[in-house]
């Protein structure tokens, strides 16, 4: 693994860098408790500690890695219960997301939605994982802000940051991506005909898969 991330803008590496670290710790690789090493670090990924002290501030961030005195930086202790009852609540304030968004969203919105989705289907024709991530991050981000409530929207987007390094690997599984797809279109049928009860079943739904399928793909790593 030594040098691959090379040669790769500061930024972006660091992001290389906390996406390689994320699914080491979130499919128990890198085990909880594991001191995290900024010199080491730097030389397994083949860079300067720069970007991976940056990659470790946004674990931080995430409840992937605390902060200890004298021991620096340590892989946190998340059990199997703890991810699960995160995903439940994230999954009912997305359906609370989408049935809001549904009523409130204007036809501009509405058509960002859409062709979200539309652009999406690339990454998943090509197994693109970061790429759609990107995508479905940016998918769910833009029903947030289409509750045309600020406070709901924050809240949203602070539990979806402490879930995030979850979210992606959950797409690992299998072929998460695609049905990752497949529930979206779901979900904007049901926005697209008026239906926001609908649309948040389909939204508590599709977030309840992303946590099986990340417990699968667990279980099959680990």
């Amino acid at each position: 693994m030594h040098g691959e991330f090379q040669k790769i803008d500061s930024g972006l590496l660091s992001d290389r860098i906390r996406d390689a670290l994320t699914d080491a710790i979130a499919s128990g690789s890198i085990a909880a408790g594991t001191a995290l090493d900024e010199q080491n670090l730097a030389q397994r990924y083949g860079a300067s500690r720069t970007p991976v002290r940056e990659a470790l501030r946004q674990l931080a961030a995430s409840g992937l890695v605390e902060i200890r005195p004298r021991r620096g930086v340590v892989v946190a202790r998340l059990t199997p219960q703890r991810i699960a009852d995160m995903f439940e609540t994230t999954a009912e304030i997305e359906a609370m997301c989408a049935r809001l968004a549904t009523y409130r969203m204007t036809p501009l919105e509405r058509g960002q939605l859409m062709e979200l989705h539309a652009d999406s289907a690339m990454a998943v024709s090509s197994g693109d994982i970061d790429a759609y991530d990107r995508f479905n991050r940016a998918f769910h981000e833009a029903l947030y802000t289409a509750t045309h409530n600020g406070y709901m929207a924050e809240q949203a987007l602070a539990i979806r940051e402490r879930l995030a390094a979850f979210r992606r690997t959950q797409l690992r599984h299998a072929d998460r991506i695609r049905h990752s797809h497949d529930e979206h279109g779901e979900i904007l049928a049901a926005i697209a005909e008026g239906d926001g009860e609908t649309a948040a079943r389909r939204m508590r739904a599709h977030m309840l898969r992303a946590a099986a399928a990340l417990g699968r793909y667990i279980a099959e790593t680990g």
